[in-house]
């Protein structure tokens, strides 16, 4: 059965997918270097913990290489770096080291190295980016595919046929990766991925901002309108951006990452009546691949019950059952 792990990790992002071929895609990886007490335990925290509407799940971030562990996976068929921000590659060396990758996607986009004096991550994940991207890592093939690929176990089958891992790239561009390169903002030039499962559609787009949604929606409107899940772009923070692609998108549920609430762009979504559901709230999120749906598990029982789910019905990892997204018109 095909899995999609959103993991709370703060402030970046970290999703895992677990396909149907048995090949593990990760995308992006933070908190890769913090040490984690039992999850029991800081559930049992985070519940005495709870404020009234704030069940303060961010306050207790996973560690997606232990987590990855804990799933009995021993290596990353592919890692994708939507981009080269320091939230999306924390934990990357050890990463390399303890579990391995097979293949390194990046978009290409060009930025300088942080100055770590300052820097509250590792100059060890910026060094092993710089291997991995320049294709000197021994055992691992480096790609750098853009908008529109279709290719090998990604998006095609060995016979060239259509399908494999089921995963696309949407953006960017030759031109997005350029004008991102050269001013700096390089989150137009952050990876737009849509993975399609026979449960659903999820849109994966990184820190995406407004040039590559203007993109994503000239050229693939009718791949991501009305699709199953999006993670919400740049954690679900503001980011001085337009919200407009949400009324051509209209995802059926989105997922929050972690950032203070303030920064959060709660309404974009509500005055939309669009659902969200948050890290901070659930904790881990895991969407299971059902017969024509995907099935939604939280982490965070607490949270659970306040939704009113039947807390007996769990996953294998006794995450909570919360709600089916059918999927239709897909």
């Amino acid at each position: 059965m095909a899995s999609v792990h959103f993991l709370n990790v703060a402030p970046g992002d970290c999703t895992i997918i677990r396909h149907v071929s048995g090949r593990v895609s990760m995308i992006d990886i933070c908190d890769g270097n913090i040490k984690e007490e039992p999850r029991k335990a800081i559930l049992e925290k985070a519940a005495l913990r709870r404020l009234l509407g704030n069940f303060r799940m961010c306050k207790y971030p996973t560690n997606p290489i232990l987590y990855a562990k804990s799933l009995g996976i021993t290596r990353i068929f592919r890692f994708i770096l939507t981009h080269p921000d320091m939230d999306h590659m924390d934990g990357l060396d050890v990463l390399a080291d303890e579990i391995g990758i097979t293949n390194f996607w990046h978009t290409g986009v060009q930025r300088e190295a942080p100055d770590f004096s300052s820097c509250p991550y590792n100059e060890a994940d910026w060094n092993r980016y710089e291997s991995l991207r320049d294709g000197r890592e021994s055992g691992v093939n480096t790609l750098k595919h853009l908008a529109g690929v279709y290719f090998q176990f990604a998006n095609r089958i060995e016979n060239a046929e259509g399908g494999g891992d089921g995963l696309y790239i949407l953006a960017p561009d030759d031109a997005l990766v350029a004008a991102a390169s050269d001013d700096g903002d390089i989150n137009d030039g952050s990876y737009v991925l849509l993975y399609r499962s026979a449960g659903g559609r999820v849109l994966i787009p990184g820190d995406a901002h407004d040039a590559t949604w203007e993109y994503v929606l000239k050229h693939y409107e009718s791949d991501v309108a009305n699709c199953s899940v999006m993670i919400a772009p740049h954690h679900g923070r503001g980011s001085d951006r337009s919200f407009d692609f949400l009324d051509q998108i209209r995802p059926k549920l989105t997922l929050f990452g972690c950032a203070p609430s303030e920064h959060l762009a709660y309404d974009a979504w509500s005055q939309r009546k669009l659902a969200v559901i948050t890290s901070n709230q659930a904790g881990n999120i895991v969407l299971e691949v059902a017969d024509q749906a995907l099935d939604v598990y939280v982490e965070n029982a607490v949270f659970a019950e306040v939704c009113k789910a039947d807390c007996l019905k769990t996953n294998a990892q006794g995450y909570i059952y919360l709600r089916r997204i059918n999927n239709t018109a897909e």
